[in-house]
């Protein structure tokens, strides 16, 4: 028989503190029952002796120190789930809010996830083809992988998610049957959790969408569940039915400020700019969810999207991020202020698994060394600019002048497209070999005379 325990011993923000809770554990599920007949959902984040610390997931307002009764659920949090979630649009918690009625679950799971010994793991090598062509040629997305977005405040980074989202697909394997997306937004505004809505409805892919949104004026410990919650559905998507799922979490930073709020309120020391010092393992514990498992046919990739805190990529946040994931796409504000979109800045950009997953047999034979040699070449247009910019466009040199005119056209016809301009990979590399066609043979040093040979347009 479950015990009540009824009043509280202190409130602090989203945090309820109760003596003598006997039998509690890290974790643990509970219901609070308030005077009024309503119930809230919460779970134990800390332990003192007999003392719980307490996390009220629709917030404390309204709760009683003296009549709130709090029960036990012996259980951690968990998420029902089945194949018809695809297409639903869930809370931040999982409890549905498209007006479309419950659904029946074949399987419920804790949403804190299984750990996944990294022996079993498989090494990713299979692109995702996002139909942007900087992302697709430069900084290629690789089945299984983790590649954050990170961008700055005011970037267009909410356009490029949903339209990656809206793109987004394999090339084998049963094809769009076996992919899906589980698209997750954390301290997002009405407009914006209703643009992202709409935008699936109207291109038709809401079908294979699942989404989970926490809205900025919902309890910020909601905040916390959400990134998991949309992670469960993932694995349950990629290991249970054999699905490619590709994960899209913004914003981390709203993330990791939920974090920061709720350990200021338990009292704990912080560390880096006031981030409690289990930021890095926090992080972690959501993006090692994403890979591949041997002997599974699923696989779970994840996109994380970040705003920098003014534009400062050595932000804990960035920072950390950059440790635990494989690379990342950097957008640009000088590019976004030059009209390009989307602002993909490409020098800092990587991937570090796409050397696995591109070339023949996956992409095209061709596909390394041009990615290579747009590198090598945009790098050197910056060179062009800075020389320029101290003596003068007319006294470069002809060959730097050739520079200067191959970058504004890689910027304008390779890097700029519209939102709903969808590239295909051919297209994408054909108009690689366009724009290097622009710049003398000889200056083509990473390409070989064969592949040269092949698709120079010169």
């Amino acid at each position: 028989m479950a015990i009540e325990y009824m009043g509280l011993k202190n409130i602090d923000g989203p945090l309820a503190v109760i003596d003598h809770l006997a039998g509690a554990s890290n974790e643990e599920l509970v219901t609070m029952s308030l005077p009024d007949g309503s119930k809230r959902l919460g779970k134990v984040v800390a332990l003192e002796g007999d003392r719980a610390v307490i996390q009220v997931f629709e917030g404390t307002s309204g709760l009683s120190l003296v009549n709130t009764k709090t029960r036990l659920m012996g259980k951690p949090m968990t998420l029902a789930l089945s194949r018809e979630i695809l297409g639903r649009t869930f809370d931040g918690v999982g409890r549905p809010i498209d007006s479309l009625g419950d659904y029946y679950a074949d399987e419920v799971r804790d949403v804190n996830g299984s750990p996944i010994n990294p022996v079993s793991r498989s090494y990713p090598n299979n692109f995702i083809q996002t139909g942007i062509s900087s992302i697709d040629c430069l900084a290629t997305l690789i089945r299984g992988q983790k590649l954050p977005i990170f961008s700055g405040d005011g970037l267009p980074h909410d356009d490029l998610a949903v339209q990656i989202a809206r793109q987004a697909k394999i090339s084998d394997e049963g094809g769009e049957d076996k992919f899906a997306i589980v698209f997750a937004a954390m301290g997002v505004k009405h407009d914006v959790a209703n643009y992202f809505r709409r935008s699936f409805e109207e291109s038709g892919v809401l079908n294979k969408v699942v989404m989970f949104l926490n809205l900025s004026n919902d309890p910020v410990v909601e905040r916390i569940i959400t990134p998991r919650a949309a992670l469960t559905a993932a694995e349950y998507l990629a290991f249970r039915h054999d699905m490619h799922v590709l994960v899209i979490l913004t914003d981390m930073t709203s993330y990791a400020e939920a974090l920061r709020e709720i350990s200021s309120s338990k009292g704990e020391v912080p560390s880096r700019k006031g981030y409690p010092g289990y930021l890095y393992s926090d992080l972690a514990s959501l993006y090692e969810r994403a890979g591949i498992i041997k002997d599974a046919k699923g696989s779970v990739t994840q996109v994380p999207i970040l705003s920098m805190p003014n534009d400062d990529i050595t932000h804990p946040v960035p920072d950390l991020t950059g440790y635990i994931t494989e690379g990342q796409i950097v957008l640009g504000r000088d590019l976004n202020t030059a009209g390009v979109y989307p602002p993909v800045s490409v020098l800092p950009s990587l991937s570090r698994l796409m050397k696995d997953g591109i070339g023949e047999g996956f992409t095209r034979e061709d596909h390394p060394a041009l990615s290579n040699q747009l590198f090598a070449a945009y790098s050197k247009v910056n060179d062009a600019k800075s020389l320029a910019s101290v003596i003068g466009e007319d006294e470069l040199s002809p060959i730097d002048k050739k520079y200067l005119e191959f970058g504004k056209a890689f910027e304008s016809k390779f890097l700029t497209q519209g939102t709903h301009e969808n590239r295909s990979m051919a297209e994408t590399l054909d108009l690689g070999w366009e724009l290097l066609s622009m710049l003398p043979k000889s200056e083509l040093d990473r390409v070989s005379d064969d592949i040269l040979d092949k698709y120079y347009k010169g």
